[in-house]
């Protein structure tokens, strides 16, 4: 953890390893709707027909994010004085979208087969964990985590108390390090047989 100044730190080291290694992380899944969570059919229908003539309408019926997903006092604070935090109920439009993308990625969940790491609060009300247990179980990826924190809230990454931060990114520096070693592995032995190949050629020129 040393070295590095900031979160910004964090997100660019992690946004360069997951490109070159091709591998997911997921701090919490917010695109799949837990069975108890999930919507009536009858108000899925009244909605989706209302989309057709008010879609910008702020209607939803959702709760207080902020007070919800941010578990330090000073980070809720910050979110409500950000001008540019859109703290409104979703429009029709887009909880209508939401909804169809979520329902449409249940069905298609073991067409993951990128090696991930879920990390999730076990006191998250925002984000139901049973989805993310439920991506861990249909993913047909041969490599993948899933850790549940006890206690922690919805956002880990920025609304968690430090010390709580501090524990999900060395877990994530950790997997990362993980997956970096096997790369490593794999273009050493990838290298070796390259260079057997130029040698045997070599060999059987002469």
């Amino acid at each position: 953890m040393k070295g590095m100044e900031n979160q910004k730190d964090y997100k660019d080291m992690y946004l360069a390893l997951m490109l070159l290694l091709m591998i997911v992380l997921i701090i919490i899944p917010p695109f799949l709707i837990a069975d108890e969570m999930r919507p009536h059919p009858m108000v899925i229908s009244v909605l989706t027909k209302l989309c057709n003539f008010i879609p910008t309408w702020k209607i939803i019926p959702t709760q207080d994010v902020v007070d919800s997903a941010f578990r330090d006092p000073q980070v809720r604070k910050e979110i409500r004085n950000n001008p540019y935090c859109y703290k409104g109920k979703p429009r029709l439009q887009t909880g209508y979208q939401l909804l169809r993308v979520s329902m449409d990625l249940e069905q298609r969940l073991e067409e993951v087969t990128l090696p991930f790491l879920i990390v999730h609060g076990e006191e998250d009300t925002v984000t139901d964990p049973s989805v993310s247990k439920l991506l861990y179980e249909k993913a047909s990826s041969l490599d993948k985590s899933f850790k549940l924190y006890p206690g922690m809230w919805h956002s880990l990454s920025y609304g968690e108390f430090p010390e709580n931060r501090d524990i999900v990114f060395s877990d994530i520096v950790a997997w990362l390090n993980e997956k970096i070693n096997m790369g490593n592995s794999r273009l050493e032995r990838q290298q070796k047989q390259a260079n057997d190949h130029n040698l045997q050629k070599k060999i059987s020129s002469s």
